[in-house]
């Protein structure tokens, strides 16, 4: 097999001595397990390293692969000049994952490179790489903000490209772990923190890799991970396949999880198609819950569904509850994907006749119009869970004191601006929080004086 071995590898600059200047031996038990997958890889004398990195660069809604034929780096923003890499790009290999993913519509290219000098996530795992092994070109793959299905399908699709070309390679899953693990760690202490590290070295240590999908979103946040969906691609990478993990060391000693794992290919296995498994459940569930939804959603749902197939808006339905024909308030409509936000637009008051008029547009809105995505496809929607809020009247309010981030949702005014934010949000779990989030949409900078107005909701699900 032309993948002959992957690496679940940390980023930590202080382990190269040149920067950490004896504070390396803080995570002496890492360099150690470093050292081995160095000797590793060595001995498996691969044509190319495919390396995928949190740092490299990273968009929303689409997979950078790094372009051209060779690149620089150097630890120069980390106190070390000194420390250089020369490497050489395998841009047959990269043509071809290039080629497959056009081949499948799949958002990942050499497009919009920002910074053609390699990252520390790259550069660490190769400082370690080269000390052994100075054959072979790389890769460098970037992250997205896509959900995890579609990291799998990258891994999914390198693979291909891998088996096509027969190039002997390996690929090294570039990541950190929780990044709030101590107190006294640069970015403090959080519960999801050290629950993450033990739930990820556990997943790895077993290549149990269908597990990588029951980390949400929200969770990963709190945790202020940055390899998972590293660790992702690499799964998908292996796809179909029985593979054998070591795990080699895990430590948290600086607050930052830096943890090693080593992945080898054991053939075959038809019950290792996790994607596919996932994939089925997920329209199972989904399929249920469909048919458990009220009036309100499904309007939404059919709204933006004949809108995306046909580009046709529809009338106000006959059927509909009098309280959606003859009530007038505002009303969110929110798309999630996968766990991830697709689309969420509405309005704070009223600008149709009705509530289902309401619904109607801004689930069109909700689907096509929202700045921070792109239109939603026809392919994306078996998997599209739709919220809807009915929105009751606003009331000004005089402190941060009358919020209650479960009950009411909060509008930030400042002049002509105002941002606002529904209540009762994963990962929104303080009034601060809130209200900051609600001042970033609204373009309100810290500092400047501000209004409040709090509103209940009707979340219909």
């Amino acid at each position: 097999m032309p993948i002959l071995a992957s690496f679940m590898l940390p980023h930590p600059p202080m382990i190269v001595p040149a920067v950490g200047r004896g504070s390396e031996e803080q995570i002496r038990r890492t360099t150690l397990a470093y050292e081995t997958v160095a000797r590793e890889i060595a001995d498996l004398k691969p044509e190319t390293i495919l390396i995928t990195s949190p740092h490299a660069t990273m968009y929303a809604d689409y997979f950078h692969i790094s372009p051209g034929k060779k690149t620089r780096g150097s630890f120069a923003d980390f106190r070390a000049s000194g420390v250089r890499f020369e490497e050489e790009y395998d841009e047959e290999l990269v043509d071809r994952i290039c080629l497959l993913a056009a081949e499948e519509q799949f958002p990942a290219g050499t497009l919009g490179e920002r910074n053609a000098k390699l990252d520390h996530g790259t550069m660490v795992p190769l400082w370690f790489i080269r000390q052994r092994y100075t054959e072979g070109k790389i890769i460098r793959i970037g992250l997205s903000g896509l959900p995890l299905t579609e990291h799998y399908h990258l891994g999914r699709l390198i693979r291909e490209a891998v088996d096509m070309t027969g190039r002997r390679t390996v690929i090294v899953a570039s990541g950190d772990l929780s990044h709030k693990l101590q107190t006294y760690g640069p970015y403090g202490f959080a519960d999801e923190g050290p629950q993450y590290d033990e739930r990820i070295m556990d997943v790895c240590g077993r290549a149990a890799f269908g597990e990588l999908f029951d980390f949400s979103e929200t969770f990963c946040e709190k945790a202020a991970e940055c390899g998972h969906r590293s660790f992702v691609i690499m799964a998908g990478a292996f796809d179909g396949t029985a593979v054998k993990a070591t795990r080699l060391s895990h430590e948290d000693v600086t607050g930052v999880g830096y943890g090693i794992c080593t992945f080898y290919p054991e053939g075959e296995d038809g019950s290792r198609h996790f994607l596919d498994r996932f994939l089925a459940g997920q329209e199972e569930k989904l399929l249920k819950q469909r048919s458990r939804e009220d009036a309100y959603v499904r309007l939404a749902r059919m709204s933006l569904e004949s809108y995306i197939k046909q580009r046709k808006k529809i009338r106000v339905p006959d059927d509909l509850p009098e309280e959606m024909t003859r009530t007038r308030a505002g009303a969110f409509v929110s798309i999630h994907e996968h766990g991830k936000l697709r689309g969420c637009i509405g309005t704070i008051l009223p600008v149709t006749g009705s509530v289902a008029q309401e619904i109607i547009d801004n689930a069109i809105s909700a689907s096509t119009r929202d700045p921070r995505f792109e239109e939603i496809r026809e392919d994306e929607l078996p998997w599209l869970e739709i919220n809807v809020d009915v929105l009751g009247k606003p009331e000004r309010i005089d402190s941060p004191e009358q919020l209650d981030v479960k009950r009411y949702g909060v509008i930030v005014s400042c002049g002509g601006r105002r941002g606002l934010l529904l209540p009762d949000l994963d990962g929104v779990d303080t009034v601060e929080q809130q209200i900051s989030i609600a001042m970033q949409k609204g373009g309100i900078r810290k500092g400047e004086p501000y209004t409040l107005e709090r509103f209940e909701v009707i979340r219909h699900t």
